[in-house]
């Protein structure tokens, strides 16, 4: 049962909610599907530990693979067709045929590709809520506040709490847009699109030089943005401003700056350049965005392999602890009448879910290394063991006659 009353402000109100406090059988059945959903976590953190080290393997194996038979082409790289399908190393500019240009607004640039990105002038409606006990019941006190934004999403105005006097437009006039150019070549080779895909060092179209002749009367230029309005610094909700941005300066150097140099490790495949299978079974499609050897290349991928696999390892370990507490949380339950108890029983979960979780995870780890890396952990374990069987095996201490 619940009842709510409205305090009013200048794009503020307050609306504090009642709801009677539910009783021990309501909160054990909350508990019992929170304990459901834990043991699907403590599940899924099992898999995600337990895989992500063969996962960590199989990249690594790839890495060494790739290296082992990649081929530098060198410095102002030709196409030789001795290299067809081999993996190969260039670091060479990027080149497009023709610039990226929006018609709409007289822009075009020699790059990769372009970004338009769209902002519109909205309401917004920021929440805040705090609990507190009065009378035996639970009530929530939520204070609903309303500013005006420039926002690149479209907001729907009809979930606010008050939506009269907040009302966002139904759709924006301009949509945001990426365009990407259609042949992009490295030196003499095409690249594939999963190469390009790796180009994003987008950079700010900077429009202090750029000529507002030609444009509509009703769009004004102001800090890098074409405002549709010819007020920016008070714009009204439902205003549209757009910035240009750019990714991959191609052909000769402009005035925005040289072009951008690549390194790519792929599979040479005619005049194009290829995804290559390795034999461990992943997949080398390699882009940096400087220039590299091809040993720098494949240190870099190494740095990263390690990061991701111990950033899977502690998202695993959280996942593991969450688990733990969502499925402990009934014996909490039991015994939140009593208010010292319920305080001593949360602090020892917490500590019981955090030895726990750090314990099982080390095991479930120490299990993937067994799995997939046999020989590796047998020669750890017998490393482990060694100061053991040293002190075992020693000689006994000659007596005093």
């Amino acid at each position: 049962m619940s009842s709510a009353q409205t305090f009013s402000g200048k794009d503020q109100h307050t609306r504090v909610s009642v709801k009677s406090n539910p009783g021990f059988l309501e909160r054990l059945s909350e508990t019992a599907g929170g304990t459901l959903v834990g043991v699907g976590l403590f599940f899924l953190s099992i898999y995600i530990l337990f895989t992500n080290e063969g996962r960590a393997l199989q990249t690594a194996s790839s890495l060494d693979e790739g290296l082992s038979l990649v081929v530098s082409l060198g410095p102002y790289a030709s196409l030789d067709l001795q290299n067809n399908n081999r993996l190969v190393h260039l670091s060479e500019k990027l080149h497009t045929t023709q610039p990226l240009h929006d018609p709409n607004y007289r822009v075009a640039v020699q790059a990769v590709k372009l970004k338009r990105q769209v902002e519109m002038y909205q309401w917004v409606e920021y929440q805040e809520s705090k609990d507190y006990q009065e009378n035996g019941e639970t009530k929530t006190e939520t204070t609903y506040t309303y500013n005006t934004e420039w926002k690149s999403e479209l907001i729907n105005s009809r979930n606010f709490d008050k939506e009269i006097g907040h009302q966002n437009p139904s759709a924006m006039a301009v949509e945001s847009v990426t365009v990407v150019a259609p042949e992009v070549r490295v030196g003499p080779f095409v690249v594939s699109k999963g190469l390009v895909d790796q180009i994003n060092n987008f950079q700010t179209l900077r429009l202090r030089e750029f000529s507002a002749f030609n444009l509509d009367p009703l769009i004004t230029i102001h800090d890098d943005y074409f405002y549709h309005t010819p007020s920016p610094l008070k714009p009204e909700v439902g205003d549209v401003r757009v910035r240009f941005s750019y990714a991959g300066l191609s052909g000769e150097t402009s005035h925005l700056g040289p072009a951008q140099t690549v390194s790519i490790v792929a599979m040479q495949r005619g005049d194009k350049l290829m995804p290559f299978k390795t034999k461990s079974g992943d997949t080398l499609e390699i882009l940096h965005l400087e220039e590299l050897s091809a040993e720098e290349v494949f240190e870099k991928e190494h740095q990263h392999n390690k990061m991701k696999t111990w950033g899977l390892r502690a998202a695993g370990w959280a996942l593991m602890f969450i688990s733990i507490q969502l499925t402990m949380r009934i014996i909490y339950t039991l015994v939140d009448w009593v208010p010292l108890l319920r305080e001593l029983v949360s602090v020892g979960l917490k500590i019981f879910a955090l030895c726990v979780s750090c314990s099982l995870s080390l095991i479930t780890i120490g299990a993937g290394w067994l799995f997939y890396r046999p020989l590796v952990a047998v020669a750890l374990g017998a490393l482990a063991l060694l100061p053991v069987f040293l002190t075992r095996s020693g000689l006994p201490v000659k007596k005093n006659e």
